[in-house]
């Protein structure tokens, strides 16, 4: 009895461990198929990715500096007076536009009186010199006069002509209206930017301050401070970004032009000069600016746009496509990062491919 019951507890077991082993036979190509389960990337999904090409340059430094807005002096002209006399009416004020031509004061000055009875006076002996050399050239075919009263009608008739040329210039220059008033008229279109004149106000010729500065403001020039520490980081030819805190979202692009190789002995600075387009007139002299200059350094590096980059845990990676289109992800050292540029100090080449675009969810998928 005792023995069949033994039997049997055995066989129960044999078939137990049987059907568990069967369990497990049957479950073990599943796990296989999940275990070999793995994201690959085809043809096509490639074909639908933006792939850039990595580029090599010599690394940037983005450097701020501080400067002023002001007019551009080729297309600003000052205005003097080139007689003494009393100002009427100021038809402009400072920060007016004004067009080529247009009045901007009159002087009553007698100058213009004597310049006037000058242009008269030569006229006339122009006329009476011109009568005596008809005169002289009959008297000499009849044999009345020499040769040489001849030659010094001629001689008078010349001073006359150079006399009249003389006074029209004169005249040309300090122009006078119908009452002998001198005319002061804006010499470009622009802007008055500087007004030193009031109705009724004395003007002398050998005072050195001008009455008028009128400025062509369709460019501009912006002046940068350049501190010792930075000048060996910046160079003719470098870009730079303007912003101003009038238009704190605008910024206005140009290039370094002119360095002033001059420190100045006060603010212990250099300075240098940018010439700005000025849409609209936005930018007004005396603004001051921020500059962003990015300049150079002597080290060729490989760079490739920030949105390239996958940062985890830390680092940053990139997807990198190889000749034979198969993907992998890269580790990347950055030197540095200037604006939408990234240079790369280790990880990647001049010329390797990388993924621009949905490089996220591949770097995910890749590494799950």
């Amino acid at each position: 009895m005792n023995n069949q019951f033994s039997n049997r507890y055995v066989l129960l077991a044999i078939c137990a461990f049987l059907a568990v082993s069967s369990m497990g036979c049957q479950n073990q190509p599943e796990n296989k198929k999940e275990k070999n389960r793995k994201f690959t990337v085809t043809k096509t999904l490639i074909k639908q990715l933006l792939v850039d090409t990595v580029k090599t340059a010599k690394q940037s430094s983005l450097i701020t500096l501080s400067g002023k807005i002001q007019a551009d002096e080729s297309k600003m002209i000052k205005i003097y007076p080139l007689v003494s006399g009393i100002a009427g009416a100021v038809t402009v004020q400072q920060g007016d536009a004004v067009r080529k031509g247009q009045l901007l004061t009159t002087l009553k000055s007698p100058e213009m009186a004597g310049f006037a009875k000058d242009a008269v006076s030569s006229r006339a002996e122009l006329k009476n010199s011109h009568r005596a050399l008809e005169v002289t050239e009959d008297l000499y075919k009849s044999g009345l006069a020499s040769k040489k009263d001849l030659e010094f009608a001629k001689g008078e008739y010349q001073k006359a002509q150079a006399e009249i040329k003389r006074s029209k210039i004169v005249m040309g220059i300090n122009k006078g209206n119908s009452t002998l008033a001198y005319e002061l008229r804006a010499p470009i279109s622009g802007f008055v930017v500087e007004k030193n004149i009031t109705t009724n106000m004395q003007v002398r010729t050998d005072n050195t301050q001008n009455l008028f500065t009128v400025a062509d403001l369709s460019t501009v020039w912006a002046i940068l401070n350049i501190y010792e520490s930075d000048i060996s980081k910046v160079r003719a030819g470098d870009e730079v970004k303007i912003t101003t805190i009038s238009y704190p979202e605008k910024s206005f692009d140009g290039k370094i032009d002119k360095i002033y190789d001059i420190l100045d002995q006060d603010s212990r600075v250099m300075r240098a000069r940018v010439k700005i387009r000025n849409p609209n007139y936005m930018l007004k002299p005396g603004m001051f600016a921020n500059i962003n200059v990015s300049g150079q350094s002597g080290e060729n590096l490989p760079f490739i746009n920030s949105r390239c980059l996958v940062f985890d845990n830390e680092r940053n990676y990139v997807l990198v496509l190889d000749k034979k289109a198969h993907l992998r992800v890269q580790e990347v050292e950055l030197a540095k990062r200037v604006e939408d540029k990234v240079f790369i100090h280790k990880g990647l080449n001049a010329g390797d491919r990388i993924i621009a675009s949905r490089q996220v969810y591949l770097y995910q998928s890749l590494k799950n």
